[in-house]
């Protein structure tokens, strides 16, 4: 007996596509802005034009200053390759949607802020220099959520993979999961063993971002999240395997609601949970012995990021 399906997925809103187009931004803004700058110390490299004459001599303390720093023809072919061609090129990348463009466009957001480094190092602080630095923060920032996005929405968990679930009334695996990486874990003890599968529901919104901190929340206090009522007899089943998230180092608040809820009515049961660090989370496993007022005949501890699983046994 199947109770949840895969094709029950809510359609929501692209985070990864959203952070693209922020990606986008920060790209075209730093590019055409650096191919300007070089435009405009090429044209001019004395600097007269912009002004910026007399900024050469603080050029003077980096190294082969005396050929490289006596005006801006170096300084201008320097910003030209490093911050605007390259980050035209990630521009390009996105917008043709390449995958290659979101890595990238992360990775110059670093090299600007290695770049505005050296001029905290030449000139004194100024406020040019420091906001140009939080510029390649946020351009670091917008890449790498960029990609975890993208990795998190690719994940995908096909029922057509796992034909044996439902083989088993005996056996049943109950789960709760946002991103999908702890659905997946469930499906393949299920298949395993053949038995049911059943997905808590939480009535609070989990979903995208601002779901992820609102889980947050809860897994800081450990407080219990609502969940939509139980469906499956619980009692009919010898034994349940429950997968859950790990969240703030706790407990998932939707399982420790389940467990209360099923406290006394589970005769048999392990754990899996399913987490991003390499720890076991023994305390985790205790707590929900406690609140189903059993002893587990198993615990296993599975690290996942961005979709690859690893046992923390």
């Amino acid at each position: 007996m199947m109770m949840k399906t895969n094709s029950e997925r809510k359609k929501k809103k692209s985070r990864y596509q959203i952070a693209r187009r922020w990606l986008i931004f920060w790209t075209l803004f730093i590019g055409i802005g650096a191919v300007a700058g070089a435009t405009g110390m090429l044209a001019d490299p004395s600097g007269k034009a912009m002004g910026m004459d007399g900024m050469l001599p603080y050029f003077q303390v980096l190294p082969l200053a005396d050929i490289l720093y006596q005006d801006y023809v170096f300084p201008g072919f320097a910003l030209l390759v490093v911050n605007g061609l390259t980050n035209l090129t990630a521009a390009i990348l996105l917008f043709l949607k390449k995958k290659s463009g979101v890595v990238l466009g992360g990775v110059f957001g670093v090299t600007l802020m290695l770049w505005i480094c050296i001029q905290f190092y030449m000139f004194p602080l100024n406020f040019m220099s420091t906001i140009y630095f939080v510029f390649g923060f946020c351009q670091a920032c917008t890449g790498y959520a960029a990609w975890i996005f993208g990795k998190q929405e690719e994940f995908t968990v096909d029922i057509s993979d796992y034909p044996n679930i439902g083989t088993n009334s005996k056996r049943l695996v109950v789960f709760f999961s946002r991103m999908g990486y702890v659905k997946k874990q469930a499906y393949e003890v299920a298949n395993a063993t053949g038995a049911d599968v059943y997905e808590l529901k939480a009535t609070e919104d989990t979903a995208g971002t601002t779901g992820f901190w609102w889980c947050g929340r809860f897994g800081m206090h450990r407080w219990s999240m609502p969940v939509a009522p139980i469906e499956a007899d619980l009692t009919s089943y010898e034994h349940v395997t429950i997968c859950t998230p790990i969240w703030v180092f706790s407990l998932a608040s939707p399982v420790r609601e389940f467990c209360r809820q099923a406290s006394g009515k589970i005769k048999e049961a392990d754990y899996i949970l399913v987490h991003h660090t390499r720890g076991k989370y023994k305390s985790v496993a205790e707590e929900m012995d406690n609140l189903l007022g059993i002893t587990r005949s198993a615990n296993i501890s599975v690290q996942c990021k961005t979709g690859e699983f690893r046992s923390c046994e």
